[in-house]
């Protein structure tokens, strides 16, 4: 059997200076006293026959509540993470106010062994961030696509 794949959505925004991106904050107990490498692009996971630009704009609008922007996707390819899932993802131009997100959530055990179900945001905030300080943030896996953006917007200027 193939191994698990995710999709997502790099929305980047121009600013004076450069560009931002929106990260989520990986939201439940194990993440919610972590900044560094504890933010992501919004993704989830998918399963041909869905298609992935598909799966992105579903997971998108399911883990923040709120359609991803039309505009043109640039596809950033693909990257292998450490835990063996392959992520792919594409960036698109847009502006959000990160006040207005409604996350999607999960269920799990919590504490482990605990017996009690709790529920818990996808993402519990997401913010705009510069490439270097996105690059702090970001989990190691993902960094390849802060690259590869700033490569796609270089290669768009005359």
């Amino acid at each position: 059997m193939a191994g698990k794949r995710s999709a997502g959505l790099l929305l980047y925004r121009r600013v004076a200076g450069g560009v931002e991106v929106l990260l989520g904050h990986m939201g439940g107990p194990l993440w919610e006293r972590r900044d560094a490498r504890a933010w992501s692009v919004p993704k989830g996971e998918y399963v041909p026959p869905e298609e992935a630009q598909a799966a992105a704009r579903r997971e998108f609008e399911e883990e923040l509540g709120m359609p991803p922007p039309a505009g043109r996707y640039l596809p950033l390819g693909e990257a292998r993470q450490p835990s063996g899932k392959v992520v792919t993802v594409w960036a698109v131009e847009g502006d959000l106010d990160p006040r207005l997100i409604v996350p999607g959530t999960f269920e799990m055990e919590w504490p482990r062994g605990s017996g009690v179900t709790g529920s818990f945001p996808e993402i519990d905030r997401v913010a705009w961030f510069p490439p270097h300080e996105a690059r702090e943030r970001l989990v190691a896996g993902q960094q390849v696509f802060l690259d590869r953006l700033a490569e796609e917007l270089a290669g768009g200027e005359d």
